[in-house]
């Protein structure tokens, strides 16, 4: 790519990363190719009534996105990831669900050339009953809880750790791992299931249990830092934040320290601060100055430095910085 200087409004920085009031489309142009380890993002969802946070309509939703994801591809690492936390929708006016998330996902692995590593499926135990008219209204369909989310990659055989993502063991395991035989009569024993269960296989400790590809993530947050200060501020907060735990995930699976993780849609910029407290570089890129200078709530405590900042941005006073290809490539590597 050539490399050529562009001038990106900044909102804010830290000590690894950044946050950067523009279009992602123009902003990921500006990177080195094959830069990035992770872009894990929420986008707008293709909702039928528009959002004040810029969903797109339905219709066009799925060419809007993959233009996105033509970019991401050019700008990942051979072996980065590629992860949308992309919500349901019903069809105007009639009680059936939309295909729009799977045409998303096709037309990146058809036309795009991702490969889809995994399905993940995020469940909010905390959700609202929705859609309105059809589960709380008509009472015709349960409420939509869950979330797909697709682990898309460049190669089969993309960087991922399980092992860095282990969950608790349940009671019953621990007690496999202290006591193997009251479980474990004879070496080799086969299960109706075709598992075959050996001591040296079942029961050892690996520090924890490998994790399903469902989260179970309640989005209820009432007391963090960012929303305290904007109620304290009286600023409006960001409407279609989704929790931390979800880009701490993937972050923890899928990167390492000093690894580059990105967010195209920043909102409330979560992802910023997931990758920021697991010390890995970090860039998001929000369109909106109103959210990008409320999410600098997330790493400035103290109320009166965070007012300044978010009046500085708020009112355009961006810093700006002229940052060439080959300069971000290097600051972020």
């Amino acid at each position: 790519m050539m490399d050529h200087q562009f001038y990106s409004h900044a909102g804010y920085s830290t000590e690894n990363g950044m946050c950067v009031c523009g279009d992602s489309l123009e902003l990921l142009t500006n990177l080195q190719d094959e830069s990035i380890d992770l872009v894990v993002t929420s986008p707008p969802f293709a909702l039928q009534r528009q959002k004040e946070y810029g969903n797109e309509k339905q219709e066009e939703y799925v060419n809007w996105l993959c233009e996105f994801g033509k970019i991401v591809y050019q700008k990942l690492k051979n072996n980065g990831s590629f992860v949308i936390d992309i919500g349901g929708a019903y069809e105007k006016g009639v009680p059936v669900y939309s295909l729009y998330q799977f045409r998303v996902l096709l037309q990146l692995c058809d036309e795009v050339g991702f490969f889809l590593a995994q399905p993940f499926y995020w469940h909010n135990p905390s959700a609202l009953p929705a859609p309105i008219e059809w589960v709380n209204k008509r009472k015709l369909r349960a409420k939509s809880s869950v979330n797909t989310i697709w682990w898309l990659c460049k190669s089969p055989f993309c960087k991922a750790d399980v092992t860095q993502v282990l969950t608790p063991y349940s009671k019953r395991m621990r007690r496999l791992i202290s006591n193997p035989e009251d479980f474990i009569k004879h070496e080799g024993t086969v299960r109706p299931s075709g598992h075959v269960l050996g001591k040296t296989s079942w029961c050892n400790d690996n520090g924890g249990a490998i994790p399903s590809n469902l989260l179970q993530i309640s989005n209820s947050e009432s007391n963090s830092q960012y929303l305290r200060i904007c109620k304290k501020l009286g600023i409006k907060m960001h409407p279609a934040r989704f929790p931390h735990g979800i880009p701490e995930f993937f972050i923890k699976l899928l990167t390492r320290e000093n690894d580059l993780v990105v967010d195209i849609f920043g909102g409330s910029n979560t992802t910023g601060m997931a990758a920021e407290k697991l010390n890995r570089k970090w860039l998001s890129f929000e369109l909106s100055n109103e959210y990008v200078a409320s999410s600098v709530f997330r790493f400035e405590s103290n109320i009166i430095l965070a007012k300044e900042d978010y009046d500085r941005i708020i009112n355009g006073a961006f810093v700006e910085l002229p940052i060439s290809s080959n300069q971000m490539k290097l600051q972020y590597d």
